[in-house]
């Protein structure tokens, strides 16, 4: 097998820029688009002052998260480990750019010039390309260029004719490529003999984009240390930044979507104790369209969207759309029929879609406040309990009024007063996990806020009025009423805050600085990390 892969010299690399020049006059990219930059940043206090200039770029990685939550299966991977994207598939969702922990993929929705205003310089129009505008786009690997030397018997990596131009017209010899597979390559034996490590390794995306910092291998002379975690200030080049792929739409397909889905669920499991209110299962059914309509206003090649089905295999976006379609159906028909039996099958997909959109959220490995595993959890949690809160307005109001009885709304003031202690049961189990595996400060700055909407002080007041109004005591159904709505209410804030002010990318780490002269490395950095 062939599995190319490039070797990055941190101490040979001057930071010139020219591997990023190079490739953005091959590949012709947007303003402000880097497929290959080089990272400048320092450490330290004077005197002991430490420099580094790090390439980045796509990974190529062994195990590509982007291509594992691709609903369209537009990313994909060569059997020579290249990970590619095909403009023609590609419905522009972005979720591959925040699965990504190498903030290595772009989406430019507008062609743009270099000096703005719409006035384009001729190159510029000459090779402007349409299909890489509303869709994903990163760093090919020059595979066009590998191709064409391949045919011509050329060896990627040692004729420059045959490999990726960063690498060609490295200046300093900083950059190698070549077949990882190949125990002859020159990549393998710099591998071999060179110290080594890999950007984000512990993620378990098997980067292919490998940086070598001093020393022989076999030199014990040479302590590796774990990164440094360092104050972001000074350091902004390397920080984490939060992320705009996704913004309200996203938000509010989670908060409209989980809403809906446990509106849904919960109006099921009370017509087990009175009549089914079918105004209700229609609400339900409003909201998750308007969520979804959300995210089609999102991406960036509307009229692809169909293609959100293609990749049931790994993708929980394509999964949340295949949940979608029997609870509309089962949903709209049992609203227009009144069969409760049909309800109740579209109650098992409005849980199963609840799951997959909080699936969606674990498997963006480039969020850390996303992928932590208790993420599950706390969004079915929510879901659960914004559900309740909104059939319990509903009733609250309707019991002001003398529209229904009191035992109804004495039942949902319980199973709310319940769901509101087990959502912040499922927060403060997701706040422990991501204070053990860390995360960028400004996320526990914005989590630990009033923004989070989850404060315990807040969710014990939504508990109490929830239990008045289970006692059926007088204005009960103002209580519940208020109870109903600041329990749904907080659960919006907390999900929109999740996903447009919570959600900072990983951010670069160095585990070693390189050796400049006749000194040592030093350790590597991971600024603006913070545990606990």
């Amino acid at each position: 097998m062939t599995r190319y892969a490039i070797v990055a010299d941190l101490n040979r690399c001057v930071g010139c820029q020219t591997c990023t020049a190079a490739c953005k006059h091959a590949n012709a990219t947007a303003p402000g688009v880097q497929w290959r930059k080089v990272l400048d940043f320092e450490t330290g206090e004077f005197p002991d002052v430490s420099r580094a200039f790090v390439p980045v770029g796509c990974m190529h990685c062994d195990e590509p998260s982007c291509m594992e939550v691709c609903p369209s299966t537009a990313t994909g991977k060569r059997d020579d480990g290249i990970v590619t994207i095909d403009y023609d598939i590609c419905i522009g969702c972005a979720y591959c750019a925040v699965a990504c922990p190498y903030q290595a993929r772009y989406r430019v929705d507008e062609p743009s010039a270099a000096y703005g205003g719409g006035k384009k310089m001729r190159h510029e129009t000459a090779r402007e390309d349409p299909a890489r505008l509303g869709v994903a786009q990163k760093c090919t690997l020059c595979f066009d260029v590998i191709d064409d030397g391949l045919e011509k018997g050329l060896v990627p990596g040692k004729d420059m004719a045959a490999t990726p131009v960063c690498v060609a017209s490295c200046i300093a010899g900083a950059l190698h490529m070549g077949d990882l597979d190949d125990p002859d390559s020159n990549v393998s034996q710099l591998l071999n003999e060179k110290r080594h490590f890999r950007m984000h390794e512990e993620l378990g995306n098997g980067p292919n984009i490998v940086y070598l910092y001093d020393g022989q291998i076999e030199d014990t002379s040479v302590q590796d240390k774990a990164p440094m975690v360092a104050d972001p200030v000074g350091l902004a080049a390397v920080s984490p930044k939060p992320q705009t792929s996704w913004d309200w739409r996203a938000a509010a397909n989670f908060m409209a979507g989980g809403a809906g889905t446990g509106l849904f669920m919960m109006t099921m499991l009370a017509s087990l104790f009175a009549p089914v209110i079918w105004g209700a299962v229609f609400a339900a059914l409003v909201l998750v369209g308007g969520g979804l309509f959300c995210v089609l206003l999102e991406i960036g090649r509307r009229w692809r969207s169909m293609n959100v089905f293609r990749n049931a295999r790994t993708s929980w976006m394509t999964r949340e759309a295949m949940m979608a379609a029997p609870y509309f159906a089962f949903g709209g028909l049992a609203w227009l029929t009144g069969w409760t039996a049909l309800g109740w099958l579209a109650a098992i997909f409005a849980l199963a879609f609840l799951y997959c959109q909080a699936r969606i959220l674990r498997a963006a490995k480039g969020i850390p406040a996303w992928r932590q595993p208790q993420i599950v959890p706390l969004i079915l949690a929510t879901g659960f309990a914004e559900g309740a809160g909104l059939l319990a307005s509903a009733v609250g109001i309707a019991l002001l009024a003398g529209w229904t009885q009191t035992t109804l709304g004495m039942a949902l003031g319980g199973t709310l007063a319940v769901l509101v202690a087990v959502r912040f049961g499922a927060w403060k189990q997701y706040r422990r996990a991501l204070g053990v595996t860390g995360a960028p400060v400004q996320t526990f700055e914005v989590l630990d806020g009033p923004r989070s909407g989850l404060a315990l002080a807040g969710q014990a007041a939504i508990a109490v009025l929830a239990i008045y109004g289970a006692l059926g005591l007088p204005l009960a159904g103002l209580a519940l009423a208020l109870a109903g709505l600041a329990a749904a209410g907080t659960g919006w804030l907390f999900k929109y805050t999740l996903i447009t002010g919570a959600a900072y990318n990983q951010g670069f780490a160095v585990e070693r600085m390189p050796a400049r002269g006749a000194g040592e490395s030093a350790p590597g950095i991971k600024p603006g990390w913070k545990t606990a």
